[in-house]
């Protein structure tokens, strides 16, 4: 039997090389929580995108999409003050403590075994800040956070190819609106 495992993920291109890699070891409850994305069409596109990639993909174990809120405010509250940060700064920290503590949360709602996030497939996002705050958010919630550098092993590389294999929307900023602005 195959342990659960709680995937945070941020949209189908990043969640496609992490659930092909997981997938022969875990059954993935796929997370969708992105507060940060503050216009719901661009939420719900993501999200449609994301739910069709699980309903394609092999799958060596089961793969279940969960859903998260569409909240917006959480984030414009939880970042307030920090709107001129550039980008990769204590605003995105606080954006990825943001997410990732709601994570843990489910992983413990949920029964999963650990939880992970796909951020960590991004060149542009630091996987050891990443992983450091999944840490810290599991020991506050008392699960377990299994760390991750999805961009190893030519990862990124690797969701390109699969986005184009599964004509996947590739969308140019993380979702907040600040990012858009860059």
């Amino acid at each position: 039997m195959a342990l659960k495992l709680l995937l945070h993920s941020c949209c189908a291109p990043c969640s496609s090389v992490c659930l092909e890699r997981l997938t022969p070891e875990y059954e993935i409850f796929d997370y969708y929580y992105n507060p940060n994305i503050t216009e719901m069409s661009e939420y719900e596109y993501r999200e449609n995108e994301l739910k069709r990639l699980i309903d394609e993909i092999p799958k060596v174990n089961p793969i279940h999409f969960v859903g998260g809120d569409f909240d917006p405010e959480l984030f414009f509250n939880s970042v307030k003050g920090f709107e001129d940060c550039p980008e990769r700064g204590d605003r995105c920290t606080i954006c990825f403590k943001l997410r990732l503590m709601a994570s843990a949360f489910k992983c413990k709602e949920l029964g999963c075994d650990m939880f992970a996030t796909t951020l960590t497939l991004s060149p542009l996002k630091d996987a050891d800040l990443l992983n450091s705050i999944g840490e810290e958010v599991a020991k506050e919630v008392g699960v377990t956070y299994l760390p991750s550098n999805f961009k190893k092993k030519n990862g990124y590389l690797r969701s390109i190819e699969l986005s184009r294999e599964y004509n996947l929307y590739r969308q140019s900023y993380c979702g907040c609106v600040f990012s858009k602005r860059r």
